[in-house]
C-alpha cells in the first residue's frame, strides 16, 4: 500500500521536476546568483542576462543524460560567475574570424576555472562536449581543415593547456587537422596562458597575443594604459547595464560557431533582431523601380511591351502572376508544408550544415567588421544609456559599422519550380537555399530566395483568351507565368523560413519558362542599392511548356534564354552563375556546374558561392550588343 502527501485535486509531479529544482539549485549557487531565473525548453541552451535556458529532460532518462545536462548548466554557472562581459567586450579584436577564437577561448577559460577545483563539473562539461560534437556525426570523420572550425580546435587545446584533459574523442579530428598548425605559430602563446587563467584581462591579453601570432589580430590594437583609465570612470550602473547585452552578444557568437545546421531555430536571436528590415516588398513595384534604381552601367528596356529577344513576345501578360509565398497558402498549411520539409531531410541537415559553415568561415575570413562609438548620429549604443541615467544633460551616444566592400553585397537564388523538379531535388533545393540565407545572412550578406513556374499546365487562362481571340498565328508565349517570392533580399531569414515549405504543396511544380524568370529576378537585382550582385540559377532543364512550344518554332523558349544569358553576362554588372540538376546547363550559361544527384547540391552551392566571394567583383561591361542567330 504506498502513501502519498499529494492534496485532493493536486497534480502528480512530473518524474523530471526534483532533477530540474536539483540543477536550478546548483546552478544558482556556482553563479553565486540567486535570482537566477532557470527554464527547461526543447530549444537550444542559452544565456541571456540574468535568465538561463536549459534542454528539457528526456523522459527516460540515464546517467549520460543527466551529465549533459549538468554539463550545460555548470557551464553557464561558471560564466556567471567567472566572466566580466563588459571588459570581455572592450578587449576583444575587431575581426570575426578573431572574434570567434576570442569567444571560444574565453569559454574554455571559465569552464576549465570550474573543472579545476570540481572534478563533479569536470566530468559534466567532458559529457557536455562530447554530445555538442558528436551530434551528427559531423566531425568524426573528417579528414580536411576547412571542415574543422579552427575556433574550436584552438579552444580545444587551450582547455588540454588549462586542465590537463584531451579533447572529447568525437572532437578529436578537428584538433588534430588543426595541432601542428597552431603549434608552431603559437605554442610559447598556450603555454603561457595558464599563469593568467584566473585574471580575465591577462588572460584575454594572452590570447591577442596567440591571435597576433596566428596572423589573425594586430598586437598593437591593444593600449594597456587607455584600458585602465577607461575602467576607472566606468560606473558599476554601466558595467551591470552592459552585462546583459554583451552577454546575449558574445554567447550569441560562440553558439553561432558551433549549431549552424543542429536545428532550423538555431539562428542567434540577437544577430537576428538587427537584420529586421520590412517584411518584403510589394511585388508590382518592382519593375516601375528599375528604371530609377538601375545601376548607371546598364539599364534593362523600360517599356514593357518591348520585345524582349529576337521575335519573343506573349500573348498577353493580364494572367501573370507575382507573388509572394505566404499569399499562396494560409500560415497553418505553410507550418504544416515546413515541418514536412525538416522530416524530409532531417538526416540531411548535418551534411548541409557542415558545407554551411565552410562557407561561413570563408566569408569571415574575408570580413573585418568594425564599429566607429560616440557619433552624433547613428544606431543607437545602449551600452552608453546609464550615463544619460546619470547626468541627463549628457548627449545621447550614437554608433556605427564601418562600411566594407564584403558586406555591400546582395545573393538571389533562383529556384526552378518545374514538375520535372518534382521529389528529392526540390527538396534538397528548398533545404540548400534556406541553409545558405541563414548563413549568408549571419555573415552580412543579403540573400532574396525566388521561385518559377506556371499557374496552369498546358496553357491556362492565356490559351483560353489565344483560342477565343481565333487562334492567331506565331502567338508567342502562351502560359500564364507565376513568379515566386519565398524570401524578399531585406526580410530577415527567420520571418520568411517557413515559406520554403509551400515548395512541397502537392499541384505547385508545373511548367518552366526560365527566359522570363531569369529576366525578372535580373531586374530585381538591378533595382538594389547593393554595389555586387550575384544571381544564382539552379534547375534541372531546359525551358518547357508544351501549350507555346505547340503553337511556335521548337527552339523558342530556349532561344529566348539564351538571348537574357547573353545580355547578363556580357552588359551588365550582375554576376551569373547556374547549378543544373541532372541536365548540362553549361551549354547555357557561361559560369555553370552540371551535378547528377540532387544530393551534391550544398556542396556545390557553398562551393561556387565561396569562389565568387574570393574574386574581385567584375566591372561592368560596355560590350556591343551583338546579333543573335536562331
Amino acid at each position: 500500500m504506498s502513501i502519498s502527501n499529494r492534496k485532493p485535486g493536486e497534480k502528480k509531479e512530473a518524474p523530471s521536476e526534483p532533477l530540474k529544482r536539483s540543477i536550478a539549485g546548483c546552478m544558482k549557487a556556482i553563479a553565486r546568483k540567486q535570482d537566477l531565473e532557470v527554464t527547461f525548453a526543447s530549444d537550444r541552451p542559452a544565456l541571456m542576462g540574468d535568465k538561463a535556458r536549459l534542454p528539457e529532460p528526456p523522459r527516460k532518462l540515464n546517467a549520460g543524460d543527466v551529465a549533459i545536462l549538468r554539463g550545460h548548466s555548470d557551464s553557464m554557472a561558471l560564466r556567471l560567475a567567472c566572466h566580466d562581459a563588459t571588459l570581455h567586450r572592450r578587449l576583444a579584436p575587431d575581426g570575426q574570424a578573431a572574434r570567434a577564437v576570442y569567444d571560444a577561448v574565453e569559454q574554455a577559460r571559465v569552464e576549465s576555472i570550474g573543472s579545476r577545483r570540481m572534478s563533479g563539473v569536470s566530468s559534466n562539461i567532458n559529457a557536455m562536449l562530447e554530445d555538442r560534437y558528436h551530434r551528427g556525426g559531423k566531425y568524426e570523420d573528417i579528414t580536411d581543415r576547412a571542415d574543422a572550425p579552427l575556433e574550436d580546435a584552438i579552444a580545444l587545446m587551450v582547455r588540454e593547456r588549462l586542465t590537463g584533459q584531451k579533447p572529447p574523442p568525437a572532437a578529436a579530428k578537428i584538433v588534430d587537422l588543426w595541432r601542428d598548425f597552431i603549434e608552431d605559430k603559437a605554442g610559447q602563446d598556450l603555454n603561457g596562458l595558464l599563469k593568467s587563467i584566473e585574471s580575465q584581462r591577462e588572460f584575454a591579453r594572452g590570447v591577442r597575443d596567440l591571435l597576433a601570432s596566428l596572423d589573425m589580430a594586430d598586437e598593437a590594437a591593444l593600449d594597456p594604459e587607455d584600458e585602465e583609465s577607461e575602467d576607472e570612470n566606468q560606473s558599476d550602473q554601466e558595467q551591470q547595464q552592459g552585462e546583459g547585452q554583451s552577454e546575449q552578444e558574445s554567447q550569441g557568437d560562440r553558439a553561432e560557431m558551433e549549431t549552424s545546421a543542429d536545428s532550423d531555430d538555431d539562428l542567434e536571436e540577437g544577430a537576428s533582431e538587427e537584420a529586421d528590415g520590412p517584411s518584403g516588398e510589394m511585388p508590382e513595384e518592382m519593375d516601375e523601380a528599375d528604371s530609377e534604381n538601375a545601376s548607371e552601367s546598364w539599364r534593362p528596356p523600360s517599356r514593357h511591351n518591348e520585345a524582349r529577344g529576337p521575335d519573343y513576345k506573349a500573348y498577353t501578360t493580364k494572367f501573370d502572376e507575382v507573388i509572394l509565398a505566404e499569399d499562396l497558402c494560409d500560415a497553418d498549411e505553410l507550418t504544416r508544408l515546413r515541418a514536412y520539409l525538416d522530416k524530409q531531410l532531417a538526416h540531411l541537415q548535418g551534411v548541409v550544415g557542415r558545407l554551411a559553415n565552410r562557407l561561413q568561415r570563408r566569408l569571415l575570413a574575408q570580413q573585418n567588421r568594425a564599429w566607429e562609438f560616440d557619433l552624433e548620429e547613428g544606431m543607437l549604443d545602449p551600452v552608453r544609456l546609464p550615463r544619460i541615467i546619470m547626468d541627463p544633460f549628457q548627449p545621447l551616444s550614437f554608433k556605427r559599422e564601418q562600411d566594407t566592400n564584403f558586406r555591400d553585397t546582395v545573393v538571389t537564388l533562383l529556384l526552378d519550380n518545374s514538375g520535372s523538379m518534382r521529389g528529392r531535388p526540390i527538396t534538397v533545393a528548398a533545404t540548400c537555399a534556406d541553409i545558405l540565407a541563414r548563413t549568408l545572412e549571419r555573415c552580412g550578406v543579403k540573400v532574396e530566395i525566388l521561385g518559377f513556374t506556371t499557374r496552369a499546365w498546358k496553357g491556362g487562362q492565356s490559351r483560353e483568351s489565344w483560342l477565343q481571340g481565333g487562334k492567331p498565328g506565331n502567338p508567342g508565349r502562351l502560359n500564364d507565368l507565376r513568379h515566386i517570392i519565398y524570401k524578399s533580399a531585406d526580410a530577415p531569414w527567420r520571418r520568411a523560413r517557413k515559406n520554403l515549405g509551400l515548395m512541397m504543396r502537392e499541384g505547385l511544380l508545373k511548367e518552366n519558362i526560365d527566359g522570363e524568370a531569369l529576366d525578372w529576378a535580373h531586374k530585381r537585382l538591378l533595382a538594389r542599392p547593393e554595389q555586387r550582385r550575384i544571381l544564382m540559377v539552379i534547375s534541372d532543364g531546359a525551358p518547357v511548356d508544351d501549350s507555346t512550344l505547340s503553337v511556335n518554332p521548337g527552339n523558342y523558349l530556349e532561344r529566348h534564354l539564351r538571348h537574357i544569358i547573353e545580355e547578363i553576362e556580357t552588359r551588365s554588372p550582375v554576376e551569373l552563375i547556374a547549378i543544373g540538376i541532372g541536365h548540362d546547363v553549361t551549354r547555357y550559361y557561361r559560369r555553370a556546374v552540371t551535378i547528377v544527384d540532387a544530393e551534391e547540391l550544398g556542396g556545390v552551392m557553398t562551393e561556387k558561392l565561396a569562389e565568387l566571394f574570393e574574386e574581385n567583383p567584375p566591372q561592368a561591361s560596355f560590350a556591343p550588343r551583338r546579333k543573335l542567330h536562331a
